[in-house]
């Protein structure tokens, strides 16, 4: 009888560890995918498990092995990992084990899977919507501005000053400086202060003035000559360039700086235009310029030196301003179509940003999850 009522406990306490050792691992499934919408450069693999442990560890070996390898050990929180570490179009397997204390389970395998390179990457498409509906919008104002419809730029009075500058220096009997700032052609302001120069320089052309244009790079100041060369063309007025008043100073920034100086001390330019890239020197010419009498238009597109031109010139034109002067004063129409399609995608953006603002204060993550790029 006690033999008996043994053997019963031992059946009793084995089903009750048999079912803690079930409750401890739970079920585990595994599964390996290409990753979505990449450059074939990885493999994501995922698993769900149902039981309670300390860590999870993921093996793997590739197609021909016969060992497999330990890629990580990962917390119980995890369930899924993405393997970067894979050779395009070789296939994988990959496997896990759970672990605690005292206990390591048997291995769980996945199916083999291999990373592939996706054409177009899908969690980008609202990107390439946003896109196509910019050049829909440009090539729309391109082809009003062709059929002759005046296309509306704001106002900027610093450009809009250019020809009572220019007035002013053809009355005076006094020259006109143009300083296209102290960079190289491959920055955006010294393009931009160049594309201002070609109108200027036309202008200056048609009235018969004097224009200065010294020069701290050697190749902005062959490319304002062939400017102001072409300026002076398209005015009919070829007779009156002269290659010697648009001239390399010195690539020394405060040497530079110093000779302006003294080119406005010594000229006493009527209109002086500092328009492009500057730095430390930006006050030194400016305050020389206000000393001088002359009327100043500065433009550029560096925050640092804006509040030196903005107390010492007369107009000041600033950060973007500048990128628009070239169409702003030529009328381009595919430049001004241009202009108008930016300010349509900055409308759609500060109206989103407003939407999205409202959303915000009504705890929706709407507008959030449409614009998140996955």
């Amino acid at each position: 009888m006690r033999h008996y009522k043994l053997i019963l406990y031992l059946i009793f306490f084995s089903f009750i560890f048999l079912l803690g050792i079930s409750d401890l691992y739970g079920d585990i499934t595994i599964k390996a995918v290409d990753t979505p919408n990449d450059n074939g450069s990885s493999i994501t693999v995922k698993w769900d498990y149902t039981g309670i442990c300390n860590a999870f560890e993921l093996f793997r070996k590739s197609a021909g092995d016969t060992t497999w390898q330990m890629i990580k050990t990962l917390p119980q929180s995890k369930r899924g990992f993405v393997d970067q570490n894979v050779t395009r179009s070789i296939q994988y397997q990959y496997g896990i084990r759970i672990k605690t204390d005292t206990i390591l389970s048997e291995m769980v395998t996945s199916n083999p899977v291999s990373a592939k390179a996706q054409f177009f990457d899908a969690g980008k498409t609202l990107i390439l919507v946003l896109i196509l509906g910019y050049f829909v919008i440009l090539l729309y104002f391109i082809r009003a501005a062709k059929k002759g419809k005046s296309l509306f730029i704001r106002k900027i009075a610093g450009l809009d000053a250019l020809d009572e500058a220019v007035g002013r220096a053809t009355e005076m009997g006094k020259p006109i400086l143009f300083v296209p700032g102290i960079s190289s052609m491959s920055d955006i302001a010294t393009i931009a202060a160049v594309n201002i120069l070609g109108p200027v320089a036309k202008k200056v052309a048609e009235y018969g003035t004097n224009l200065l244009v010294p020069n701290r790079d050697p190749i902005v100041a062959s490319v304002t000559q062939e400017v102001v060369k072409e300026s002076y063309l398209e005015a009919g007025r070829p007779d009156l360039f002269n290659p010697n008043k648009v001239w390399f100073v010195t690539d020394s920034q405060f040497a530079y700086a110093a000779a302006v100086q003294g080119i406005m001390v010594r000229e006493k330019p009527a209109t002086i235009l500092l328009l492009g890239m500057f730095y430390a020197e930006s006050l030194l010419l400016a305050e020389t310029g206000n000393s001088t009498g002359a009327i100043q238009i500065a433009g550029t597109d560096a925050v640092d030196q804006l509040p030196f031109f903005i107390t010492s010139c007369d107009y000041t034109i600033m950060g973007e301003e500048l990128y628009a002067a070239g169409a702003y004063l030529s009328k381009e129409p595919t430049l001004l179509s241009s202009i108008k399609a930016q300010d349509y995608g900055k409308l759609v953006i500060f109206a989103t940003l407003l939407l999205g603002l409202i959303l915000g204060l009504l705890k929706s993550n709407w507008l959030i999850n449409i614009l998140t790029v996955r």
